[in-house]
């Protein structure tokens, strides 16, 4: 039996993706919120999540250009998790990450100039290095 590792996300971008040019690399973070009533209060609540995404190749570029602080975005990839020493501490640590292979943008947060979405969205599996 083989197995499968799928992401799929539809969120808010938190901050500005931060583009590594040395590795061609993108890191950005994703807010996906979910709304319900309780039940016995009648209060409305709001629970949100933060994703750590990173996307490569011709992903970076496309966020660089496009992304923004705010936008909504929907994005496929895969679960990873790394891990590293602090050179500080000698600590081991983790990090999991979505390996971001395609993308989507839905809504811009800003009034820059409207990108054709035809020619952005597609999907860029050919340029993630793994």
């Amino acid at each position: 039996m083989s197995s499968l590792n799928k992401v799929m996300l539809i969120g808010r971008v938190g901050h500005t993706p931060e583009i590594n040019k040395e590795v061609n690399k993108v890191k950005l973070s994703l807010a996906t919120s979910e709304k319900w009533q309780d039940k016995e209060s009648g209060e409305k609540k709001e629970k949100t999540e933060w994703h750590n995404i990173v996307g490569f190749g011709n992903l970076s570029d496309l966020c660089k250009k496009y992304v923004n602080k705010g936008d909504l975005i929907y994005i496929e990839g895969k679960l990873q998790t790394r891990q590293w020493e602090d050179k500080k501490t000698k600590e081991k640590k983790y990090i999991t990450e979505i390996v971001m292979n395609n993308i989507v943008f839905l809504e811009s947060s800003s009034k820059k100039e409207q990108k054709d979405n035809s020619s952005v969205n597609k999907n860029y599996t050919d340029d993630i290095p793994f």
